[in-house]
């Protein structure tokens, strides 16, 4: 989660708006865990994912002590296939713009709706899933913790029964705590995954919690008397003696929603330091009995820039000690957003903090190579960047990289096409900049895409697909990249709204399956192909800057990926003495006879995979 766009405060506060486990590969705790080089990511959003039980959607109740405190009348479960930017009619009735009314939408995605669906994700090839906060929180996104050690009661099948559980509870004794239907439905959920060969990560959000966190509810009640007091950052307390309340403290980028939790030179103070201790015990190995694999593989870590270095070291000390073989991966992400500055995320990658970062330097090179338009770059300097990357970092880690596209903090990839020529995460969306495009790419943006795709699946680095990107699905930056996931069998209503009430397409929302099959067909031809995922990386130059070629070699095993990145058919000659013996294209399945590799043809946007 990333705040540090310069955006309306009122847009700030609605955006708050594997194989079976039991044989752990053995590790030590600097070790990479050697699946992550092979994942294919698909990360979950899951109030937004599938409603597969609507006996525990949301009420009214659910979303108490969350923005914008307020319930407007006539607030109900919101269609899961209506126009992404019509309001229903209590939205139009309580007077605010789509962008004040989103952060108030349920559309009732839950745990049981991820079951559902892996055999979904089984079929596209995913084998490591990484979930945004699933833990109990007022909000749709979750990142406004209330207690880290249960899973969110809406996302469960009896949130009435689970309210009851958490009031025999004392949230400080781990020997107190019980386990939920919504936590129980969470361990089915890792068991069926783990029957599927899929790892599970999940995001911990430990800089900050939300203002219902039950340690900070404490604080604002008992202030200076609170046996938690030293955990937040109180700039002054009440004064009983007065009407009006002078307490104040400190929130995650001056936002009072989310408490900032309070750090030393060693990171988190003692007292929040040993609950994150006591929660990675939970989530990691849940009945405590030193196997591991009935728990979570990793941990996705929020903001974790501004929590101090010396805490993730701990951090690692204490998953590993559990499972040698889980990933840790840190959202390390912008040094200076407003100059655009990204962090060379190394410090974080020498073997005592992460196994990886989200790797958003991918991100912006890819974008500026096949996305941009006016400001697009040459071959030979996107080269130059993922050099860059591959010289920065360690080989354990940048092949454990999650090279992304899209995330719940930025424009999905199709959106980032029909909207070139800007810097990422800036300006992504018609709230922040008014000239922004809703409509859905069309037929040769959607080419981009599958060469971005392409190039995701071939290139070092863990591939990680945003979910719905393989559907065909838009959307700008948050909240628009966070529409419900489209399913084949569902029928969506047509896309005609703007959210400023501008002219706009109309959109025919529906279940890209050729986008879908491609994707499927670039993982499958990655899992086949070990160079793909471990493979050293040897860029060509090419005389045309808008052809890319590179190969992978692993074992002398060695692969070939060609690009066309222009809007032109093209033909290329490859040095055919540099390819051995007989000449596969992966993706056609075809042989290649010599005069076909010495003038090979390329469509618009083509990419060819030649073993």
């Amino acid at each position: 989660m990333q705040l540090n766009h310069i955006i309306p405060a009122l847009l700030i506060t609605i955006f708050l708006s594997l194989g079976c486990q039991k044989n752990i590969t053995k590790s030590t705790p600097k070790d990479v865990p050697a699946w992550s080089k092979t994942a294919v990511w698909y990360q979950i959003f899951p109030e937004r994912f599938w409603n597969g039980d609507t006996t525990n959607d949301p009420k009214a109740e659910d979303m108490a002590g969350g923005w914008p405190y307020i319930v407007p009348e006539g607030w109900q479960t919101h269609p899961w296939t209506s126009d992404w930017y019509k309001m229903q009619s209590y939205e139009k009735a309580n007077g605010h713009d789509f962008y004040w009314n989103h952060g108030l939408r349920r559309y009732g995605g839950d745990l049981q709706g991820v079951i559902d669906r892996l055999d979904y994700l089984e079929d596209l090839g995913i084998n490591a899933i990484y979930f945004n906060p699933l833990f109990e929180s007022p909000s749709l996104h979750k990142y406004d913790a209330m207690m880290y050690h249960h899973i969110d009661n809406n996302f469960g099948p009896d949130p009435q029964k689970d309210k009851q559980i958490w009031k025999q509870e004392n949230p400080i004794e781990p020997a107190t705590w019980q386990w939920t239907a919504a936590d129980l439905l969470f361990l089915k959920l890792i068991e069926e995954c783990h029957k599927r060969n899929m790892r599970i990560i999940i995001d911990g959000v430990f800089n900050h919690v939300g203002f219902t966190f039950w340690a900070f509810q404490d604080v604002i009640k008992n202030q200076q008397s609170s046996a938690y007091k030293d955990w937040f950052i109180i700039k002054s307390w009440d004064d009983p003696a007065t009407d009006s309340s002078e307490f104040e403290y400190q929130g995650w980028y001056g936002v009072s929603d989310l408490p900032e939790v309070r750090e030393d030179e060693n990171g988190l103070v003692d007292g929040p330091a040993q609950h994150v201790h006591a929660i990675v015990k939970r989530w990691m190995d849940p009945d405590g009995n030193g196997d591991p694999s009935d728990g979570i593989d990793g941990w996705r870590l929020d903001v974790a820039e501004m929590v101090n270095i010396e805490f993730w070291k701990d951090f690692r000390s204490w998953v590993k000690a559990i499972n040698p073989d889980a990933y840790i991966t840190g959202e390390v992400w912008w040094e200076e957003w407003p100059q655009n500055k990204m962090f060379n995320a190394a410090p974080w990658l020498q073997g005592d903090v992460f196994d990886a970062v989200m790797n958003y330097r991918f991100t912006r090179a890819l974008r500026q190579f096949v996305s941009n338009q006016k400001d697009q770059i040459t071959a030979p300097v996107f080269a130059d960047s993922i050099n860059a990357l591959a010289k920065d970092y360690r080989k354990e880690n940048l092949y454990a990289l999650m090279n992304l596209m899209g995330s719940h903090d930025m424009e999905r990839l199709a959106s980032q096409i029909v909207n070139p020529d800007h810097w990422i995460d800036h300006g992504g969306n018609p709230a922040q900049n008014p000239d922004f495009k809703v409509r859905k790419p069309n037929e040769l943006e959607i080419a981009k895409q599958k060469l971005i795709a392409g190039l995701q699946m071939t290139l070092p680095g863990a591939p990680m697909i945003y979910y719905g990107d393989e559907a065909g699905m838009w959307g700008g930056d948050d909240p628009d990249c966070r529409k419900p996931m489209i399913w084949p069998e569902l029928n969506y209503e047509i896309e005609t709204t703007h959210p400023f009430g501008k002219k706009r397409p109309r959109d025919k929302v529906s279940f890209n399956d050729d986008l879908f099959q491609w994707y499927k067909k670039c993982i499958a031809i990655r899992h086949q192909e070990e160079a793909l995922s471990l493979g050293d990386l040897t860029f060509i130059r090419y005389e045309n800057p808008q052809v890319l070629i590179f190969k992978r070699n692993f074992n002398e095993n060695i692969i070939w990926v060609a690009v066309n990145n222009t809007a032109q058919k093209i033909t290329i000659n490859l040095d055919i003495s540099k390819l051995n013996g007989q000449t596969i294209n992966l993706i056609t399945n075809k042989k290649m006879v010599e005069n076909e590799l010495k003038a090979l043809s390329l469509d618009a946007y083509e990419i060819v995979i030649l073993k």
